[in-house]
């Protein structure tokens, strides 16, 4: 849950905001709000996964499916991803390297580094393994299917469940994702990138060196610091450091962020 910390609605929460203000703060696309964004700090390699697309969960859980994306904040020495399937692996030959225990052998292992960005759309296969630290936007679902966790069991000796047969089912066995590297516009004060473009969301990388200017565009717009510190200027001045992040209202007029910092910004 988010919790404002600020201003004259500090403490409440988002949800209890949105209720209050509605299309003031949503704009007029939107009746609840569409994202989740977080930050994974991961010491651990996380569980095999895959979220289904939209026709399939709310045909079969009733809600919205989930894709997302991250942004690699920082990653020790070679560290890796799960991301997709090896080419060639079928509904079959998987189901098969589960019963067998041999799954490991086709995940895809992919490299990564500070600044990658990663999208994941529904049906993809992935994981989140050990020494990285990222950025998570995606539609608000939380409907996960696990498909393996590397064999690891509780206290009791009892294993996590699994939801094979379902995530047999949305898996895109096709998919070929590729790693992708922001490549800048340098512009007046700051500079930019755009991260990823989907019917669900839109994320831009901006470095703040001195001032950027932006309003909404009858929508809201949330920004996730993710180096640096700075300041968001409005009405007053708030402080802005690594790790916060702040909803700009789609009502609001224009801002300025001054500072030398870095920010995702997301749109819906």
């Amino acid at each position: 849950m988010s919790i404002i910390k600020n201003g004259p609605l500090k403490g409440k929460a988002l949800d209890e905001v949105i209720k209050l203000y509605g299309k003031e703060i949503l704009g007029k696309k939107y009746d609840s709000f569409p994202l989740l964004i977080k930050l994974i700090d991961a010491n651990d390699k996380l569980s095999i996964q895959v979220h289904p697309d939209d026709d399939y969960s709310k045909r079969v859980e009733n809600q919205l499916g989930k894709t997302e994306m991250w942004y690699v904040i920082d990653a020790k020495e070679d560290a890796k991803l799960v991301y997709g399937l090896k080419k060639g692996t079928t509904k079959e030959s998987l189901k098969k390297a589960l019963e067998e225990n041999t799954v490991e052998e086709i995940l895809n292992f992919v490299p990564v580094e500070k600044g990658d960005i990663i999208f994941i759309p529904s049906g993809t296969v992935h994981a989140i393994l050990d020494g990285l630290l990222l950025a998570e936007i995606q539609q608000n679902s939380d409907i996960t299917y696990r498909l393996y966790d590397w064999n690891r069991v509780d206290k009791d000796g009892k294993k996590r469940e699994l939801h094979i047969d379902k995530a047999l089912d949305v898996i895109d066995y096709d998919f070929e994702g590729k790693v992708l590297k922001p490549i800048f516009i340098e512009l007046d004060g700051y500079n930019i990138a755009k991260a990823v473009s989907c019917k669900y969301f839109n994320v831009d990388i901006i470095n703040v060196k001195e001032e950027f200017k932006d309003k909404p565009n009858n929508s809201f717009i949330i920004f996730t610091t993710i180096e640096g510190e700075g300041k968001l200027i409005y009405d007053r001045d708030y402080e802005i450091k690594m790790g916060d992040s702040f909803l700009i209202p789609a009502s609001l007029g224009e801002f300025k962020i001054k500072g030398n910092l870095t920010l995702l910004k997301t749109t819906a």
